[in-house]
């Protein structure tokens, strides 16, 4: 019986995994990225709009930044320090393999924190000695809403991911009840407070939240790359033996990173009301907290990095919602679109920056049967060569 023989079918490519790419090769890929996420932006904005040129939609997200005489300069660097702290809050936790999903909570604890101070202790001590009060209180409670997840983590091997998520929620209503609580009125709206707030630099808001958190920034690249404790939480992400096998005490370090996570999450929320706000709701953060993930990853865990991605993502979201407010008013799903189109092309193009695809080339089978019948050829020539010196 003859065994039918199978087609083989030969892939048109496969992927390859790079294992050395030239950094400023993915910057270009990054920058291309970006360069197709506006124009596919536009278009999207001059068909639902019915006229928007890629010239005004260039233009209107270069006046949402430069224009209204600095001020909008100044909130774009504003909100990209506060998207900064936060990442800068979740990467030591990331880098170890901590999947910390709860930063909204813990930075909205942390403003929490500064209002309950205010409403406390407001009209009772100096403006100096308030401030102070407020920030530890608001470093207490981001750490102490960060490291309740990372002891039964430790303790117990829990999932990480589904309890920090569910601690934002237990946050939002914890906000809810103290705000239902101090105002009588039941309009569940905290007014701006009169005390608490940062000192002016040169007579403009968020000067000292950018001055802080560039201080932050470069104090965490030091950690990273410089401190044992960097050092420590990196092995123990890279293979938790391997931190056994070197003598790294893996619950210790995973509950000290969550700790300094809270620390950077509580003075996330303490520049959030006492440098920006001024009050506290539910929607303090404004989902910063889940965005500073996606923030965190593309900028690789580099604080410097971060500050880049949190900067671009800063542009794109209020160019956007400047966009939306001239052919769409009163409308903020459109900022919505251009924010994820952005995140799709970026996010997609480190695909190319960590793979590459080979294409196959198509097979001759002809080609193949002929040097295989040469070879055949020369092995007989040979042999019989062979043969024929023997008998001489």
């Amino acid at each position: 019986m003859i065994a039918e023989k199978k087609k083989e079918k030969t892939r048109l490519f496969h992927l390859v995994k790079r294992t050395e790419y030239p950094a400023w090769k993915g910057w270009i890929i990054r920058i291309i990225a970006v360069v197709i996420a506006l124009f596919i932006g536009s278009l999207v904005c001059a068909i639902v709009s019915g006229g928007a040129s890629f010239g005004k939609f260039t233009t209107y997200m270069i006046d949402s930044v430069f224009g209204g005489s600095g001020r909008r300069l100044l909130n774009l660097f504003q909100n990209t320090a506060i998207m900064l702290i936060i990442a800068l809050a979740l990467s030591p936790a990331f880098k170890m393999k901590f999947w910390n999903i709860g930063a909204e909570g813990q930075v909205l604890m942390g403003a929490l924190g500064s209002a309950i101070c205010v409403m406390e202790f407001g009209d009772k001590v100096s403006e100096p000695v308030l401030l102070l009060i407020m920030f530890a209180m608001s470093v207490t409670f981001g750490i102490a809403w960060s490291v309740i997840p990372s002891i039964f983590k430790a303790q117990w091997n829990t999932n990480e991911t589904l309890f920090t998520l569910m601690m934002n929620y237990v946050a939002m209503q914890t906000v809810n009840i103290c705000i239902a609580v101090w105002i009588k009125s039941g309009s569940g709206i905290m007014p701006a407070q009169q005390t608490g707030r940062l000192p002016l630099i040169g007579g403009q808001n968020y000067i000292l939240n950018i001055i802080i958190v560039a201080i932050v920034t470069v104090l965490m690249f030091i950690y990273f790359r410089f401190s044992k404790h960097g050092y420590e939480l990196t092995v123990v992400g890279e293979s938790q033996n391997t931190a056994k096998y070197v003598g790294i005490n893996i619950k210790k370090v995973i509950i000290r990173t969550m700790v300094l996570g809270g620390v950077l999450c509580g003075l996330a929320g303490y520049l959030l009301f006492a440098g920006t706000n001024y009050m506290i709701s539910a929607d303090t953060v404004q989902s910063r907290g889940f965005t500073a993930i996606l923030v965190a990853w593309l900028g690789k865990f580099n604080p410097f990095m971060m500050a880049f991605t949190s900067l671009l993502y800063t542009f794109i979201d209020q160019g956007s919602a400047h966009l939306a407010t001239n052919f769409f008013p009163g409308s903020n799903s459109f900022s919505d679109i251009i924010t994820g189109i952005f995140f799709f092309f970026v996010i997609g193009s480190e695909f190319f920056i960590n793979y590459k695809i080979v294409f196959h080339k198509k097979k001759d089978k002809n080609k193949g049967k002929t040097a295989q019948t040469a070879a055949e050829n020369s092995l007989n020539n040979q042999v019989t060569a062979d043969t024929k010196e023997v008998k001489a």
